[in-house]
C-alpha cells in the first residue's frame, strides 16, 4: 500500500479531521426564546399586580380607618353616657352619639363603592384605631373624679384626629356623592369638637 505524500494532501484535510461542533437546530434556539420571553412576561405580570395591590390597598385603608375610627369613638361616648357629671357635656355627648350613629349609618354607600368589607377589615388598622386605651385612661379618670375633663380633652382630641381623616379623604376622591357624605360629616363634627375642646379648656 502506498503511503500519503504530505504533499498529496488536500488543503482542507485538517478541517475534515477536526471534530465538528455539534450544529443547534433552529427549533431548539426558538424553543429557548419563547421561554425567554415567557418568563420576562411572567416577572411583568406579577409586578403589575403587586403595583396594582399597592394602589387597591391604598385607596381603601384610609375609608377602613375611617369606619374603624368611628366604631371606636362611638363606643367611648356610649361608655360615657352614664359617667359624666355636667349636663352640658352630658348633651355634647348625647349630641354626638346621634351624629355618629347617623354617619355610621352613611358610611355604608362609599364603603360599597371602596368594595370593603366591614367584616373583612385589617387588623392593623382595627388594632390602631381602638378604644381600648382611651377607655383605660377615662376609667382612671372616673377613680380620680376628674371624668368630665378628661373625657372632653380626650374626645376633643380623637374628633380632631377624625376631622383630620375627613379631609385627607375629601382631597383624595373623586366621587361627588361621597365628597358630599364626607361634608356633611366634617360640618356636623367641627361644632361638637369645638364644644368639648371649650369645655375642656375652661377646666383645666
Amino acid at each position: 500500500m502506498e503511503s500519503m505524500n504530505p504533499s498529496q494532501l488536500p488543503t482542507n484535510y485538517l478541517d475534515q479531521i477536526a471534530p465538528q461542533a455539534p450544529k443547534h437546530s433552529f427549533l431548539i434556539n426558538k424553543t429557548r426564546i419563547i421561554i425567554f420571553f415567557g418568563l420576562i412576561a411572567v416577572i411583568l405580570v406579577i409586578i403589575l399586580a403587586v403595583v396594582a395591590g399597592a394602589i387597591t390597598t391604598g385607596k381603601k385603608e384610609p375609608w377602613e380607618r375611617l369606619d374603624a375610627r368611628l366604631a371606636a369613638t362611638s363606643e367611648v361616648v356610649t361608655s360615657s353616657e352614664n359617667k359624666i357629671k355636667n349636663s352640658q357635656l352630658r348633651s355634647t355627648n348625647s349630641n354626638l352619639k346621634i351624629s355618629l350613629t347617623n354617619t355610621r349609618r352613611d358610611l355604608a354607600a362609599p364603603l360599597l363603592i371602596a368594595n370593603i368589607d366591614v367584616k373583612k377589615e385589617s387588623k392593623s388598622v382595627l388594632l390602631s384605631e381602638s378604644s381600648v386605651a382611651m377607655i383605660a385612661r377615662l376609667e382612671d379618670a372616673r377613680l380620680n373624679a376628674k371624668y368630665d375633663s378628661t373625657y372632653a380633652r380626650e374626645m376633643s382630641y380623637q374628633l380632631s384626629n377624625l376631622l383630620t381623616l375627613l379631609k385627607q379623604l375629601y382631597a383624595s376622591s373623586s366621587n361627588p356623592s361621597n365628597k358630599t357624605f364626607l361634608q356633611t360629616t366634617y360640618d356636623n363634627l367641627v361644632p361638637v369638637q369645638k364644644s368639648l375642646a371649650e369645655f375642656s379648656a375652661s377646666n383645666e
